[in-house]
């Protein structure tokens, strides 16, 4: 991700604005798990990008490995017990610009693999951390805070999507403290 005095310098020039509402929201406008190269889709492609000898069958799927989760500090050895977080939730892209954007440029940011906007992590972590963002909720392992709020600006200054005040003032106070 970017460097923090780099997310610190975007985050100066970012005026808050409110957040839009879920109104026509659904995952289904962010058509995810794109094919990346043959039978292999986007969530495939991270669980081999983040596990450790990741393993996979004739259709992609890993049949084992290890993956460690950085939001909590969990190594896990089924892939059945990692999500792959879009780091910016689809539901928080659309109430922060995403709805005024073709599907096939949500498609793009849900299937994102060159900016940190899609991460293997334990699957019920994900789950709390829901469509939340960073003036709600911080991964527990407050060591991975600092490379969580670069990761979030970048995908935010890259998608130019909105910040809510809560959100810019929880990601300056962490980007303070790196």
């Amino acid at each position: 991700p970017i460097s923090a005095a780099e997310a610190r310098s975007y985050l100066a020039t970012v005026t808050p604005a409110a957040e839009g509402s879920l109104t026509g929201y659904s995952r289904a406008q962010f058509p995810h798990w794109s094919t990346v190269s043959g039978t292999c889709n986007t969530r495939e492609t991270v669980l081999k990008r983040d596990g450790v000898n990741v393993v996979t069958d004739s259709s992609c799927a890993a049949v084992s490995g290890s993956w460690y989760s950085e939001y909590d500090g969990a190594t896990w050895t089924a892939a059945s017990d990692i999500d792959i977080d879009h780091m910016v939730p689809l539901a928080e892209a659309w109430r922060s610009g995403a709805n005024s954007w073709t599907t096939a440029q949500r498609q793009q940011f849900a299937n994102d693999l060159t900016r940190p906007q899609l991460i293997a992590v334990t699957d019920n972590v994900n789950q709390a951390k829901g469509d939340l963002d960073p003036g709600k909720w911080l991964p527990p392992r407050t060591a991975y805070r600092c490379t969580y709020a670069r990761m979030w600006v970048q995908v935010k200054q890259y998608w130019g999507l909105k910040m809510d005040s809560g959100e810019k003032t929880a990601l300056v106070n962490v980007l303070n403290g790196c």
